[in-house]
């Protein structure tokens, strides 16, 4: 069965992230050794949508008075790294083939996407790639949870076996698996998107 559609996660397959570091600058800035359960499940609502940014950021200048609004956005920013052009090449060309459906599926929030807006001056092209671009804050589900996997399935009239998905987190790529959508857990660090067609030349 060919594919017929493509979903891609954004970070670490587009642009690059720093999770780790991101981590640790957050565990120095807090004074933390790791992250409460209460922060975790903050972070999530937000990534979510559930609360506004606004919401967010007060939550901890609240928690974490000696900081300002500045320290607490550069802190929650710092994950975001470059975004290489030849990804957004690669992407240009599959659009231009027409031969794939594209969605983007994205667990992100709106301080995210203001950066990326900000920093990325390509991505309203980036953007224009995709038949749907669906962030977890815009439409209030996120991964792992099936349902948002489920969510664009039946959106856009897809049948899972035509469909792959690519992210670099297993949890999502295993979700996704589940309910039988090919997946290619991509591993970053020795991975790169653009040789798709190579590594899952099986697929096509």
């Amino acid at each position: 069965m060919k594919i017929k559609t493509i979903i891609f996660d954004f970070g670490d397959v587009f642009i690059n992230l720093d999770k780790e570091g991101a981590m640790q600058n957050a565990l120095t800035l807090f004074q933390l050794n790791e992250l409460p359960e209460d922060l975790i499940a903050i972070n999530t609502l937000y990534e979510q949508g559930l609360i506004s940014s606004d919401e967010f950021i007060e939550f901890y200048t609240d928690n974490f008075p000696k900081l300002s609004k500045k320290d607490i956005l550069d802190a929650w920013n710092f994950i975001l790294k470059d975004f290489p052009e030849e990804r957004l090449t690669f992407l240009k060309n599959l659009k231009k083939e027409q031969k794939h459906k594209l969605i983007l599926l994205s667990n992100t929030n709106e301080i995210h996407i203001n950066w990326i807006k900000e920093h990325v001056s390509f991505y309203e092209e980036f953007k224009a790639c995709f038949d749907q671009f669906y962030l977890s804050h815009d439409i209030n589900l996120r991964k792992p949870n099936q349902d948002i996997y489920q969510f664009v399935l039946n959106q856009n009239k897809l049948k899972a076996d035509e469909c792959l998905f690519i992210d670099d987190t297993k949890d999502n790529t295993d979700a996704a698996a589940a309910l039988g959508i090919h997946i290619w857990n991509i591993d970053e660090t020795k991975e790169n998107v653009i040789d798709l067609f190579s590594i899952k030349e099986d697929l096509f």
